[in-house]
């Protein structure tokens, strides 16, 4: 019996992920109205979406997984669901303040570039020797004309504003159908796969190349990546500080929102920690600040709630 690969780090990375995933299930079960629904979202999120372009992207070799506990092919279980979790937990929190639809995904994608440059310049860092060679948990093989940030291609933080900010408005929409058609059963569970496929689809198109470097006005690698990234960023700030500060809604019941402190503060905490602990502290000018602002962005909802309480305005 040969060899095999066991990174006892990476292992706990991605048991700590999924404690998460079924701690939010669980949550799901209970608090969700229609969870069967939502649990559907996940599915699809996964296997029908994230998971086809990670593949599809190691393929084209941008990028390569090191070998973990549950593979989809050539990509940790554990990728597209933490990729869920951020936009499900961020959805989650607006679902409680009046703010318009549309601006939904442009804060999830916001969340979502947060908590990338907690992950991905500790991921890419994570390199060990192991029977196969020399392995990192996560490898970017940029090209030569590529601009970097931290080690990898500028357009990867962009991305996650487009990876989360489209299943977000294509769920949206699943769900604004579902409400539309008296709550069908056979809706629920078909929407999100719908949503799953037509988020990719808008993720491999044209509209993406403009989003991550002003295609085709601008190259791959040119600084249209940098003006992006900064203006996508801008945008979903600002409408979470215009918006997402809203009155709350009373028509959604306040529920502690434990999921959104384990995946939205805790594992930005936790990877900065990780940093700190294995002495990565060329990682740390981005793991620190989006860490610190990721988890008081959550910390600030949560104050909110509790203020809102206590003048009455909420039931406990």
């Amino acid at each position: 019996m040969g060899s095999f690969n066991f990174i006892s780090l990476w292992v706990f990375q991605d048991l700590l992920i999924y404690a998460i995933g079924f701690a939010t299930l669980v949550f799901i079960l209970r608090h969700e109205e229609r969870p069967q629904s939502i649990i559907a979202e996940l599915i699809a999120f996964c296997f029908f979406n994230a998971a086809v372009f990670e593949n599809f992207a190691t393929l084209m070799g941008w990028y390569g997984y090191g070998r973990s506990l549950i593979m989809v092919f050539n990509v940790s279980l554990s990728v597209p669901l933490v990729e869920w979790l951020v936009i499900y937990t961020t959805l989650r929190l607006l679902a409680g303040r009046k703010m318009p639809t549309w601006s939904k995904p442009l804060v999830v994608g916001f969340s979502g570039m947060l908590f990338d440059f907690t992950l991905d310049p500790l991921a890419i860092r994570q390199v060990f020797q192991t029977a196969e060679g020399r392995i990192g948990r996560w490898s970017w093989y940029p090209g030569t004309a590529d601009v970097q940030l931290g080690g990898e291609p500028v357009y990867n933080f962009t991305g996650w504003i487009l990876l989360c900010g489209y299943f977000t408005a294509t769920i949206l929409a699943g769900r604004y159908w579902h409400r539309l058609s008296g709550w069908n059963g056979a809706i629920g569970l078909a929407y999100p796969f719908a949503a799953a496929i037509a988020a990719l689809a808008i993720l491999v198109s044209p509209i993406s190349n403009f989003l991550l470097w002003l295609g085709p006005f601008m190259a791959k690698g040119s600084a249209g990546e940098w003006i992006m990234l900064v203006v996508l960023g801008a945008l979903g700030l600002f409408v979470l500080l215009a918006f997402g500060r809203g009155r709350r809604s009373e028509s959604v019941p306040p529920v502690f929102e434990f999921p959104a402190l384990l995946v939205l503060a805790g594992l930005p905490l936790f990877n900065l920690l990780l940093c700190v602990l294995e002495g990565y502290t060329e990682a740390l000018p981005l793991v620190a600040p989006a860490a610190i602002a990721e988890a008081g962005l959550v910390a600030a909802w949560f104050f909110q709630e509790k203020a809102a309480v206590a003048k009455g305005k909420l039931a406990p």
